[in-house]
């Protein structure tokens, strides 16, 4: 068999967009670098203090529990007394972005995908092929793109973590009763204001549950990306393993657990059912009964009539 040039065919691609849209790539960085920082500069500046109060407040609106808040505020306190808070708020940055950025690009590919059949078919292999990319790949043309420092690690991340988010919200509204959508276009619904107001909140759960593995995939690519330079707690791991320092490395992998524990229980609560969903649910439960109710109704008046 001859030998394919793959990847001579790649790296050609990625000189041709690096001396096309070089100016691109600067301006992504420089607006990526300018938002990375503006937050950061919203976790750090406070004290971390008033920031674990935040924390448990958010834990406490998300949860109801007090037992969550406990944990909040113990937890944090530990990543402080580690003096890893600087590097916890680093990372805690960079998955808020990244997270974000893929539940903004995936959610809508979702949902398009969930009411397209073409669109289905062409991003199921799509999403195959990204979830089984080794995760180190994703920050090869990052760093190409990019140079070394925050922003591949951000880049990567965004890619890395999108899968989650456009499966789990097709997923989402591919379930929604059928009967439940048939009663809102029978009651003169259109296919957006179904869509808006009956098929994402009925698949918020679902969705919810692609957030919340977003956020993990972001946090485990996070700690990998330490290695282009992207900083925080992944900087903290890296070093520790290649200076064999064991103490730091755990401290580094302790503070990373305990980020993605909060972020996972705050996201779980929020992805919890709401009253309004369940009132959603039982008035359409309650149109269809009363439709029901009635055809037997009128068959028995036509009956008659003809009668």
């Amino acid at each position: 068999m001859p030998r394919i040039p793959v990847g001579r065919s790649i790296d050609n691609v990625i000189q041709f967009l690096l001396r096309h849209f070089g100016g691109l790539f600067d301006g992504v960085s420089s607006l990526l670098t300018t938002l990375v920082n503006a937050v950061y500069a919203v976790l750090h500046n406070p004290a971390y203090l008033v920031m674990i109060a935040v924390f448990a407040v958010i834990a406490w609106f998300a949860s109801r529990r007090w037992q969550l808040v406990v944990f909040t505020v113990l937890a944090f306190l530990l990543v402080d007394s580690m003096e890893l808070w600087t590097e916890a708020m680093q990372t805690l940055t960079v998955v808020l972005i990244a997270a974000g950025a893929a539940v903004v690009i995936g959610v809508p590919i979702g949902i398009w995908a969930a009411t397209s059949t073409l669109v289905s078919s062409v991003t199921r292999p799509v999403l195959d092929l990204m979830q089984t990319l080794p995760v180190f790949v994703y920050l090869i043309p990052a760093v190409f793109f990019f140079g070394i420092g925050v922003v591949p690690g951000v880049v990567s991340t965004i890619v890395f973590a999108i899968p989650p988010a456009v499966r789990l919200t097709e997923l989402g509204i591919r379930q929604v009763d059928r009967e439940i959508v048939e009663a809102a276009h029978a009651f003169g619904s259109r296919p957006r204001q179904v869509l808006r107001q009956v098929q994402v909140p009925l698949a918020m759960p679902s969705i919810m549950a692609g957030v919340n593995q977003v956020i993990m995939l972001a946090l485990s690519m996070v700690v990998i990306a330490g290695m282009v330079g992207a900083g925080g707690l992944g900087e903290v791991v890296v070093r520790g393993v290649t200076q064999l320092d064991i103490g730091a490395g755990f401290e580094g992998g302790l503070s990373v657990v305990i980020l993605a524990i909060f972020l996972d229980r705050v996201t779980g609560g929020l992805g919890t059912p709401r009253p309004r969903t369940t009132r959603l649910r039982s008035r359409f439960a309650r149109r269809r009964t009363v439709e029901q109710d009635r055809e037997p109704e009128g068959a028995d008046v036509e009956a008659v009539a003809v009668g």
